[in-house]
């Protein structure tokens, strides 16, 4: 237990734990919202985004943060349509960017190091820098969705709320969705850069999963995908570093076992 205080493991550490806050408070309101499958395409798209970058000597960061707004602007472009609809749209996108992350890597050697980073996860190369980002991103993250949660909930469960709103002063349902879609882009694209693909889209689904199985209501929801996901994130650390072993993996692992009890509780709702 001492190893995350160690203080060369101690910012990657912070990093992780603050991802391990934001991922899960962005992906209640995907799960609310059944568009999980979204934050796999963006983060999957902003991998790409980093490795283009890369490819042209420009900053990793910049070039997975546009690709994750470019994704997100794609996303609003079919809002209007039906689950099924948006649903093929997340999952071609997905397709896309790992189709065009696999070309890049067989084809340019710069690019081969990178995707390892990023697909696999580069928590313990992390550095000063990440944690700042990682620590910035999260508190506007939780103010923005302190300010904007009431509407995300009442743009999903009263639509008809906006339409029959006459004030302009009243952010209309496209805007608040747009506003998200474009908050969580942000946070999946820094996320991906540092704990990798797949860890921040576990991070990003299974405690949300848990969360509304177990939780009473949206506040009681929140705190336990928070607590899941922080609690997941030290454990994995922690082993991860007893036993030499890549911290994604793990975490993934850990919070899949995690899920069993999310998705018992469900099946045990679903029949009352």
């Amino acid at each position: 237990m001492e190893s995350p205080f160690d203080p060369l493991f101690f910012d990657p550490f912070l990093t992780g734990a603050a991802y391990a806050v934001a991922l899960p408070l962005v992906g209640l309101a995907l799960r609310l919202r059944d568009e999980w499958l979204a934050a796999l395409a963006f983060a999957q798209i902003s991998a790409l985004g980093a490795l283009l970058a890369l490819v042209f000597a420009a900053p990793a960061s910049l070039g997975g943060l546009a690709a994750a707004v470019g994704a997100a602007a794609v996303k609003q472009a079919f809002e209007g349509a039906g689950k099924k609809a948006r649903g093929t749209v997340y999952a071609l996108l997905f397709l896309f960017g790992w189709g065009a992350s696999v070309l890049l890597v067989v084809n340019l050697p710069i690019a081969e190091h990178a995707a390892h980073a990023l697909f696999d996860g580069q928590l313990y190369f992390t550095g000063r820098t990440h944690l700042v980002y990682a620590f910035l991103l999260t508190g506007a993250l939780i103010v923005f969705l302190r300010l904007l949660s009431r509407r995300l909930l009442r743009a999903h469960f009263f639509p008809d709320f906006f339409h029959a709103r006459t004030d302009v002063a009243e952010i209309s349902e496209k805007h608040v969705v747009l506003l998200f879609d474009l908050a969580a882009a942000v946070v999946l694209a820094f996320a991906t850069m540092s704990v990798g693909v797949m860890a921040a889209f576990a991070l990003l689904f299974v405690p949300p999963l848990i969360a509304f199985a177990w939780g009473r209501n949206w506040r009681h929801a929140t705190a336990i995908a928070v607590a899941v996901g922080v609690a997941a994130h030290l454990t994995a650390f922690v082993l991860a570093l007893a036993l030499d072993q890549p911290y994604g993996p793990l975490l993934g692992i850990l919070l899949i076992v995690a899920a069993v009890s999310g998705i018992r509780r469900q099946k045990t709702e679903d029949r009352r």
